[in-house]
């Protein structure tokens, strides 16, 4: 079974993303390929990037960056569930990526991201101009899901359409060929 790890990168005060999180969270438990785990960048709060030495060395002085570290290394795969925030993603989820560097590395990326009319589109062609510098391979399939507070019943809990379902599950499955790909390569070089 693959580890993914699915990153929530909203941290503010009333956002929405914990919602559409729990949903994906909650229909990935009906595939059977990967063993998901979300990260929530909200409760590991990372501090703006304070690391003496480049990431790309690997020498982590502090000890909430090898904590980071350990959460993402074992990853075979990503899917970042993001907003949009004036047209790019938000600042959390950068600076977590920035932290670390030799872990991104030849891992597939995968995207939900949630907005008004323009569902998060904007902030994910950004984000896919950072994850290539870390090695990352995104993917075209994605989830995108416009005018997402209409979708949020009043419990509070996401109530997706049967398209942003049938998104996810392209979009799985084209992650896990990435995945399998990727992950032979890696333990090929080992």
């Amino acid at each position: 079974m693959y580890q993914l790890k699915v990153i929530l990168a909203t941290t503010r005060e009333g956002r929405k993303g914990p919602a559409v999180a729990a949903w994906f969270m909650e229909w990935l438990t009906l595939q059977h390929d990967f063993e998901a785990e979300l990260i929530d960048l909200k409760a590991v709060n990372l501090p703006f990037l304070d690391e003496p030495e480049h990431p790309k060395l690997r020498r982590y002085h502090r000890d909430h960056t090898k904590r980071w570290s350990k959460m993402i290394d074992p990853a075979d795969a990503f899917v970042f569930v993001t907003c949009e925030y004036n047209y790019g993603f938000p600042a959390p989820l950068k600076n977590a990526l920035d932290f670390i560097y030799h872990e991104w590395n030849y891992k597939p990326a995968a995207f939900v991201s949630y907005g008004g009319i323009g569902a998060g589109v904007r902030a994910v062609q950004m984000l896919k101009e950072v994850v290539t510098t870390q090695k990352m391979v995104p993917l075209f399939e994605a989830v995108h899901i416009p005018f997402f507070t209409n979708h949020i019943n009043e419990e509070g809990e996401f109530i997706p359409t049967e398209s942003m379902i049938r998104s996810a599950e392209i979009m799985m499955k084209e992650l896990l060929k990435w995945t399998k790909g990727l992950k032979a390569m890696r333990e090929a070089e080992k």
